[in-house]
């Protein structure tokens, strides 16, 4: 089935409905994760550009994904952890193209029609320019 399975997680709450998610999935095919989450804010987006050091949202973006992986892998599972900087959509599409997944796993934050329009999807971006599988999972309504 899966072997290489990449997750593409944003820092946020939303993440466990995908997490919990891919800790089924892994039990059952084995496959090896690649986590990512971009970093896209202005030091992301010029940090090579103006040679800027790193800010505190790219050092805990790190520690998180740090964090994540560690916890997969006392689970059991194989895992990768890549912490890119930029266009989201892009750099996920990369990431999982050069990693030779195949498929993309991402929590989606339940927006319509107009929130999309407003806010963006990433997710719609990512099915629009892949033909890798992706596998879009609802984050957790807000109360």
């Amino acid at each position: 089935m899966y072997q290489q399975i990449l997750v593409a997680l944003e820092n946020s709450p939303t993440d466990e409905a995908i997490l919990t998610h891919i800790r089924q999935l892994v039990k059952l095919t084995k496959a090896k994760l690649v986590l990512i989450h971009v970093a896209d804010g202005f030091v992301a987006r010029n940090q090579d550009r103006f040679n800027l050091e790193d800010s505190e949202e790219i050092r805990l973006d790190r520690e998180y994904l740090e964090r994540t992986k560690a916890m997969l892998e006392s689970e059991g599972a194989v895992v990768e952890a890549v912490l890119a900087q930029g266009d989201p959509p892009s750099q996920i599409v990369a990431c999982a193209t050069n990693a030779g997944c195949d498929l993309i796993a991402m929590s989606t934050h339940g927006h319509k029609f107009f929130g999309d329009l407003i806010f963006g999807s990433v997710a719609t971006a990512v099915r629009h320019m892949t033909d890798i599988p992706v596998l879009l999972v609802p984050g957790r309504k807000k109360k």
